[in-house]
């Protein structure tokens, strides 16, 4: 039942990142990939809310897991970082790094404190 539930958060959660992603960088129109580093902190926040709110295994496994597994995606900043290094924006692929470590860490932070105000 657990990896039904995980699949069918990454079912929703996959989605929702190529169409905020998607936005996101039909908004800006540069070559810094902004809409991999937005879901990438909203999916952080979101499961710093969900991790601080103690959920029920269940519901962990389908947001958690499943949905925010989905929404995040490590594989495309790395690829969009060398991508940025190789073509010569070394300075842009260094501010990706920082700015998905930091952005990153600080929204997960900040959604456990949500969460456990929540809860």
């Amino acid at each position: 039942m657990t990896v039904l539930l995980i699949a069918l958060g990454a079912g929703l959660g996959a989605p929702a990142r190529y169409l905020t992603d998607r936005a996101v960088q039909s908004w800006h129109g540069r070559p810094f990939p902004w809409g991999t580093l937005v879901v990438n902190v909203c999916a952080s926040l979101l499961l710093g809310v969900l991790a601080g709110a103690a959920l029920d295994s269940w519901l962990a496994a389908l947001l958690g897991t499943g949905f925010c597994g989905a929404l995040s995606t490590y594989s495309a900043f790395s690829y969009e970082t060398l991508r940025l290094a190789a073509g010569g924006a070394r300075r842009a692929a260094m501010l990706n790094v920082l700015l998905s470590l930091v952005a990153g860490i600080g929204a997960a932070a900040l959604g456990w404190l949500l969460g456990q105000a929540l809860a």
